[in-house]
């Protein structure tokens, strides 16, 4: 059953046009309920042009009744510039979309992530260089963001998807549920069930040109740098680059020979002013202090107030609440599911869910296909910290 919301928040995202006026009028009214109630005249000096306001006006119709039916799916999300859930990253750039759907996991756009992205006829180098710098940052936790392209995009995908559910998202260029490029069906089926397709175009929505450059933005303001592996002079991952650049994100290229013509993309963005990485460490080290600014409006978002004191025997005392010390308490040294995590806690899996998320972002815990422990020598690191602040 969908609320009112549900209902007014795909009639606003299938009104289309410009969509500043579409978000001052959520910030005005709240929810899309109450501002689908607020009538013509709001819509109107909210900047709704004739052709919105007929749309809002009339009846529901077929691609409205095929969104809702879409949104019924186990999996199936619409996440809306007025919700609490929608990315804080994302508020931050030039234009950001009204509404996000998403099959799969939410959660993940909230994880740290970097984008990776290329050309979409790699070389074999390239290839190589994709799966192995995307496989370096997943196996520390960063989501391996795309835009489920061919070549760059695709080995990036599968190389986080190897290491099992939770490590990469696609954000398309089509409506969520079309598999773009055509052969891609089998990728984009993973993706959604192990980790999250993402999108500002309702389901059904083709392939469109003017879409891409679009989609690029969005990719850029979710994650929090843009590594570019490979690209010519004239790419669409430079597109990706400049827009991550725009919105305050760090921007990476790996350099290659000057004989490559793939190479030159990303010499340029390094004469620009990328960051020349040889290996992932540098990226992860770079993206480090962004992440920590990500967990702090994380737990904004969760409303976290007071904190208690957790730790073992021993152990330095890190701050914080109540539940996640019930949590801390049930997490072991050994990797633990989360069916047994509700089980310890008495706490839900959707409870759960976001507080291991603030945990693994603040470094105290590890993820690792779908089972969570304590990260291994935080806490020495912490009380030779806590020492030194002391001196």
């Amino acid at each position: 059953m969908h609320t009112d919301d549900t209902i007014a928040l795909a009639r606003l995202v299938l009104a289309s046009g410009p969509v500043l006026c579409r978000r001052r009028l959520l910030d005005q009214h709240g929810t899309p309920a109450a501002a689908l109630r607020a009538g013509a005249s709001a819509w109107r000096a909210a900047g709704m042009d004739d052709v919105q306001i007929t749309r809002l006006r009339g009846p529901a119709d077929d691609a409205h009744m095929r969104t809702l039916e879409w949104l019924q799916a186990p999996g199936h999300h619409l996440i809306g510039w007025h919700d609490a859930d929608y990315p804080a990253p994302l508020r931050q750039i030039g234009s950001p979309p009204l509404a996000l759907f998403v099959e799969g996991d939410p959660t993940l756009l909230w994880r740290a992530a970097v984008a990776v992205v290329g050309s979409r006829a790699p070389t074999s180098g390239g290839r190589d260089n994709a799966h192995a710098f995307a496989r370096a940052l997943a196996s520390t936790g960063i989501v391996v963001a795309s835009g489920m392209a061919r070549g760059i995009d695709a080995a990036a995908h599968e190389a986080a998807l190897a290491l099992g559910p939770g490590t990469t998202l696609a954000v398309v260029g089509t409506g969520p549920d079309i598999a773009y490029p055509p052969g891609h069906d089998r990728l984009r089926d993973r993706l959604a069930t192990q980790g999250a397709v993402v999108s500002e175009h309702p389901p059904g929505t083709p392939a469109m040109r003017s879409h891409f450059p679009s989609r690029n933005r969005i990719l850029a303001g979710l994650t929090l740098g843009t590594l570019v592996v490979e690209a010519a002079e004239r790419s669409g991952a430079l597109i990706t680059a400049r827009q991550a650049g725009e919105a305050g994100r760090e921007v990476f290229a790996i350099p290659g020979s000057i004989h490559n013509p793939l190479a030159r993309g990303c010499h340029r963005l390094i004469r620009d002013g990328a960051a020349l990485v040889e290996c992932a460490q540098e990226v992860i080290e770079a993206v480090a202090p962004l992440a920590a600014d990500l967990a702090n409006a994380l737990r904004g978002r969760l409303g976290e107030t007071e904190s208690a004191a957790i730790a073992g025997p021993g152990e330095t005392p890190l701050r914080l609440d109540a539940d996640y010390q019930k949590l801390w308490e049930g997490l072991g040294h050994d990797p633990t599911g989360m069916d047994q995590l509700v089980s310890r806690t008495g706490l839900t899996a959707a409870e759960l869910s976001s507080m291991l998320l603030v945990m693994e972002l603040d470094g105290l815990v590890t993820a690792e296909h779908g089972r969570y422990q304590r990260k291994t020598g935080f806490f020495t690191s912490t009380a030779s910290m806590t020492q030194a602040e002391g001196q």
